[in-house]
């Protein structure tokens, strides 16, 4: 009777042994030599500041004629462990729904900024860049292709400010002329919900 409980006691104290070893072991990962992995840095902090819930107001301002303005919502949501934010908008006007999702992420090796926006009204993946490393302040984010488009690219430049001590979001979206010239193209004003 005394050597049956001794064997599953000495198998425990085995199997215990072995797993604190191989937890001691670091696993490799055959994909970072390649590319290396990399964590969050001063740009997720930013980006953090605006996950939450948000009532958004929406201004769109044409070459003539009066601004187009329209109400919504957006949650903002850091995923893949702070790296990224991700936004879900949706915006009704004169009745009509659209929705769109937002995706942004900062390259701490660079400094940069890199954004991807789809929406319900097109078919089309708008690409953005900033050109300069981030300054803590504000993100500006100029328009990219991956491909030279057929016919006029569209060119944009857009300025995310976080005002009121995290309580409002201001984007500015300004069309690049060709004459060099900004023009003030779309506004969205964010308020934090209670």
């Amino acid at each position: 009777m005394r050597h049956r409980i001794h064997l599953p006691l000495a198998t425990l104290l085995v199997l215990a042994c072995a797993l604190q070893a191989g937890h001691g072991q670091r696993r490799t990962d055959p994909q970072a030599a390649y590319e290396p992995r990399s964590g969050p840095g001063a740009g997720q902090k930013f980006l953090e500041r605006m996950a939450g819930d948000w009532d958004v107001a929406k201004t769109f301002f044409p070459r003539s004629g009066e601004p187009a303005r329209s109400r919504g919502e957006c949650r903002q949501t850091m995923i893949h462990e702070g790296r990224f934010l991700e936004s879900e908008f949706v915006f009704v006007q004169e009745g009509v729904k659209s929705t769109g999702t937002g995706l942004i992420g900062f390259e701490a090796d660079s400094g940069r900024f890199t954004s991807v926006w789809v929406d319900s009204r097109a078919t089309r993946m708008s690409m953005r860049q900033s050109k300069d490393p981030f300054n803590g302040n504000e993100i500006v984010l100029y328009s990219a292709q991956l491909e030279p488009a057929a016919g006029a690219a569209r060119r944009s430049r857009t300025v995310t400010r976080i005002e009121e001590e995290g309580r409002r979001i201001l984007h500015r979206q300004y069309a690049l002329e060709a004459d060099g010239k900004e023009r003030l193209m779309m506004e969205l004003d964010m308020k934090r919900k209670r």
